[in-house]
């Protein structure tokens, strides 16, 4: 029942603020369970500290939860996030993220998630858990 790399792309496209879509994250691998996004390197991500903010790394989060939900579905569904927590487990300075989100489980209103964000070293970086509310 999932969603195509091409379907995740249009969704990105289409349902997602401005703002989000200026992170130019890109879908590189949908399953039934499963969505992995990139999010390139830029400047504009980093703090005063020159590590990428802990912003960047729960709106990336989000979203991929969002297509891995869909993808889940078989297509997008009005949802809203009802809990996101992050944890920071290492600073992320250069280099690009894969964000891994994955369905736990898919209920008749709730959807329970987990989302691992690793930098270009493979090394996690940060680890959410999510619960959604479909609408």
């Amino acid at each position: 029942m999932s969603i195509s790399i091409d379907q995740a792309t249009a969704m990105m496209d289409e349902i997602f603020a401005p703002w989000i879509r200026q992170l130019a994250m890109t879908p590189v691998a949908v399953s039934d369970t499963e969505a992995v996004l990139r999010l390139p390197a830029s400047e504009a991500l980093r703090h005063v500290g020159g590590v990428i903010c802990g912003q960047v790394f729960m709106s990336a989060a989000d979203t991929a939860m969002v297509i891995a939900i869909s993808s889940a579905l078989g297509g997008f569904r009005p949802m809203t996030t009802v809990s996101l927590n992050t944890s920071f487990m290492r600073p992320v300075a250069e280099g690009e993220l894969t964000v891994t989100a994955r369905v736990l489980r898919l209920g008749r209103s709730l959807v329970f998630g987990e989302i691992d964000i690793a930098g270009s070293d493979g090394r996690t970086a940060a680890r959410a858990t999510t619960t959604y509310a479909l609408l």
